[in-house]
């Protein structure tokens, strides 16, 4: 996992960050971005795609991050913000921000995806990058585990879409509350499902 980011270090890139986003498949909520800059001499095992993992070992790798990662960011683009932008847009600005506010300068970014974002950075996207290079798997976990704990706040504020379990994904009971219910302003009434 750690083979690519040990390599462009070796090359003389410096700081070699990895990003990744969570949430842009589902009908509501924001996009959540994540910039991760890892110690190379304090690696951390387990690495992976947020989504191979379950809820519990993201937890705890999220802490691990959190505590041993030389930088860590995150940034998110609302509802509004997507249905301005598109869905790719937002996501490709978001990490951008992201990877801005780590407050260190980053010699190298590895993206998850085909997709370079809009920042100044020298930068390589990285197919499948959450499976391949440890710094876009802890940016993947950083992000799904932000965005899920927000999904789970808002829940407690419309506790009749289900937020929690879901996390405005367009599961069965999502799509029956939003029938049932209508859309609130986490809705992203561009996407398929939302109704006006």
């Amino acid at each position: 996992m750690y083979e690519m980011e040990r390599r462009l270090a070796g090359e003389g890139h410096g700081l070699i960050a990895g990003t990744d986003e969570a949430g842009r498949g589902p009908l509501a909520g924001p996009v959540v971005a994540a910039a991760v800059i890892l110690d190379p001499e304090d690696p951390i095992e387990g690495l992976n795609d947020s989504k191979k993992l379950t809820p519990k070992r993201r937890d705890f790798l999220f802490e691990q991050i959190q505590e041993r990662a030389r930088a860590v960011a995150i940034a998110a683009a609302g509802p509004r913000r997507i249905e301005r932008e598109n869905i790719l847009r937002a996501s490709l600005n978001a990490m951008a921000e992201a990877v801005a506010r780590l407050g260190v300068p980053v010699g190298h970014l590895l993206i998850d995806g085909n997709k370079n974002v809009p920042s100044g950075v020298a930068q390589t996207p990285v197919v499948s990058g959450d499976s391949k290079c440890a710094c876009i798997a802890a940016a993947s976990i950083i992000a799904k585990v932000a965005r899920d704990r927000l999904m789970e706040r808002f829940d407690r504020r419309f506790p009749q879409y289900g937020f929690a379990h879901h996390k405005g994904y367009p599961t069965r009971d999502h799509l029956e509350a939003l029938r049932s219910h209508g859309p609130c302003f986490l809705h992203r009434r561009t996407f398929n499902g939302v109704p006006e």
